[in-house]
């Protein structure tokens, strides 16, 4: 890119917790955050918020009577995007742009007023403006009473890296010198779940951990959901207080075979990763945070691409969803904040069952990878 933009601010809730230093010690800890619940008539591994989030959120809930009418995802948008703002130093008197995205939106409050109706025959009152796809961001620029463009999407699993792209752009074109980006996913409910196992691509496994994220040996597919959002606050220009800086951006499709269709080298990871790192000698890559959501062909895939873009000198490879689990919308951003603290604490974080790597030099930059159905990849550099 010909000007780098900083991030100045990032904030998570999520299985991990919501605080930098638990959540760097809970990634430099070999436990997954999975528990079994009754979901979808059967127990489930899932990735739920920890206790402490949990409350904030109950609190956030009750600080406001319309709040308590909104669907998770909204909330856990809402609590890291007021925490993201506070470190960045922004206020309502300055201009910024919000891009909070979601792949699969208001899933429990949808769930909730479809099954009403269909018992009653009536839909509630505010059954349509707490369940549409602008829901997240308009309500985020309410809470932070901010006054610059606020926009909503979905592309799937690569939705959060998806605002990335937009703010940079927002950043480059003049627009606004400030922007909020990330997404946000609460899919723990009983037909989000079932969905996925009709897809056949959900974790049966008994292991001691059940999401084999990286595992390029694994028989079966091992995905499991976790919940979550994560922001980051960008900003144009080398600054000061930036946790690191954005120096590539890459995005690609690739042509649909069926709906959830990725080619056997991962044509879009290549086209996607080779953008992002057109500035940059491939050797000065030290780790790539990938998406990797622990299905047979998602994991190997990835890995092909990689080797195809990068040959025999791979980079330090690395994932967290064999720990959190797949948060959809959100993932991404999670994977950025691995990224940002790897850096920050120049340590790499493996995964405990894959093949070992070693860190033999600081790591300077790295490389985060995110794919949605269908083969819509972006993968975006960072550097410290």
């Amino acid at each position: 890119m010909s000007q780098i933009i900083s991030i100045t601010a990032l904030s998570s809730i999520s299985p991990l917790g919501n605080d930098p230093k638990l959540i760097w010690a809970n990634y430099l800890s070999d436990q997954h955050c999975f528990i079994q619940k009754d979901i979808d008539k059967a127990l489930t591994f899932v990735a739920p918020l920890d206790v402490d989030s949990v409350a904030k959120i109950e609190t956030l809930k009750q600080s406001d009577s319309k709040y308590k009418f909104l669907d998770n995802s909204v909330l856990y948008a809402m609590e890291a995007s007021r925490s993201a703002i506070k470190q960045a130093g922004w206020s309502s008197n300055d201009v910024f742009g919000i891009n909070i995205g979601s792949s699969r939106g208001a899933t429990d409050l949808f769930e909730k007023h479809h099954q009403e109706y269909l018992k009653t025959g009536k839909a509630q009152t505010l059954a349509s403006p707490t369940t549409t796809l602008g829901n997240i961001s308009s309500w985020v620029a309410h809470d932070l009473q901010s006054s610059g463009p606020e926009i909503s999407h979905s592309i799937t699993c690569s939705t959060a890296l998806h605002a990335v792209l937009n703010g940079v752009a927002w950043l480059k074109s003049g627009m606004v010198d400030k922007f909020m980006v990330g997404g946000s996913e609460a899919p723990l409910t009983d037909f989000t779940i079932a969905q996925m196992r009709a897809l056949k691509i959900y974790s049966r496994s008994e292991e001691e951990y059940p999401n084999r994220a990286l595992d390029l040996d694994k028989t079966q597919n091992t995905m499991i959901l976790g919940e979550g959002a994560a922001v980051c606050c960008l900003e144009i220009g080398k600054k000061e207080n930036a946790l690191a800086f954005i120096e590539g951006i890459g995005y690609a499709t690739e042509i649909l075979e069926h709906n959830i269709s990725i080619s056997a080298e991962a044509t879009c990871f290549q086209k996607s990763m080779k953008m992002a790192l057109k500035d940059t000698k491939l050797c000065d890559v030290d780790v790539i945070v990938m998406h990797a959501p622990g299905t047979i062909k998602g994991d190997l895939t990835e890995y092909k691409a990689i080797q195809k873009v990068f040959g025999e000198s791979l980079p330090l490879l690395t994932t967290n969803k064999w720990k959190i689990g797949h948060t959809f919308g959100a993932s991404g951003m999670l994977s950025l904040e691995l990224a940002v603290l790897m850096l920050q604490h120049n340590t790499f974080v493996s995964v405990p069952f894959a093949e070992a790597q070693k860190q033999e030099k600081a790591i300077k930059k790295v490389l985060v990878n995110a794919v949605g159905f269908g083969g819509n990849a972006v993968s975006v550099l960072l550097s410290l």
